[in-house]
C-alpha cells in the first residue's frame, strides 16, 4: 500500500471502482433489454406507410409444403384467447424476422442464424399458450416426425 494515501483512501477508490463496474453492468443489460423491447417497433414504424396494406397473414399449416415443427400445432381446436395470444406471438416474429431480412450488416450466416433462433422462439412460445392436452398432442406429433426423420436418414431414433 502506498504510504502517502491513508488506508482508508485506497479502500474507498477500490469500493467506487466496483460500484461503478456493477451499476454500468446494470446499465447495459437494462439497455439492451429496452433495445430488445423498442426494436419491434422500430421495424413495424418502417413498414407502415400511410394507405399500405395490412401484412399478409402467416400461411396456415396445411399450405406448407415442408413438414416443420410449427406442423405439429396442425388440427388443434383453439380457445379465442389462445388464438388471439398466437397471432400476436406470430405478428412478433414477423416483425422482428422482417427487420433481420432487412438488415444489410448482417452476414448470410448470422442472418440465418437469427431467424431460426426466432423460429424456435416462437415455437416455444405457441407451446405455453397451449392447454397440456394440446402440449401432449405436440408432442407426440413431435416426436413421430422426428422418428421419421432419423428412419429417412437410416439412423435409429434417438431415445427422450
Amino acid at each position: 500500500m502506498p504510504d502517502h494515501l491513508p488506508k482508508g483512501k485506497l479502500r474507498s477508490r477500490k469500493g467506487v471502482g466496483m460500484k461503478t463496474k456493477r451499476i454500468n453492468k446494470q446499465v447495459t443489460v437494462a439497455a439492451g433489454f429496452l433495445f430488445l423491447w423498442w426494436a419491434p417497433g422500430l421495424a413495424c414504424a418502417q413498414d407502415s406507410a400511410p394507405g399500405s396494406a395490412p401484412p399478409p397473414s402467416l400461411a396456415s399449416p396445411e399450405a406448407r409444403v415442408k413438414k416443420g415443427p410449427l406442423d405439429d400445432f396442425a388440427g388443434l381446436t383453439y380457445t379465442d384467447e389462445q388464438r388471439a395470444k398466437i397471432d400476436q406471438i406470430r405478428q412478433t416474429t414477423r416483425q422482428r424476422m422482417d427487420a433481420v431480412r432487412k438488415d444489410e450488416k448482417l452476414a448470410p450466416e448470422a442472418k440465418q442464424a437469427m431467424l431460426e433462433g426466432y423460429q424456435r422462439l416462437e415455437i416455444s412460445e405457441l407451446f405455453k399458450v397451449l392447454t397440456p392436452e394440446q402440449q401432449t398432442e405436440v408432442r407426440k406429433k413431435a416426436q413421430a416426425r422426428h422418428a421419421q426423420q432419423q428412419k429417412k436418414q437410416n439412423r435409429p431414433p434417438t431415445p427422450r
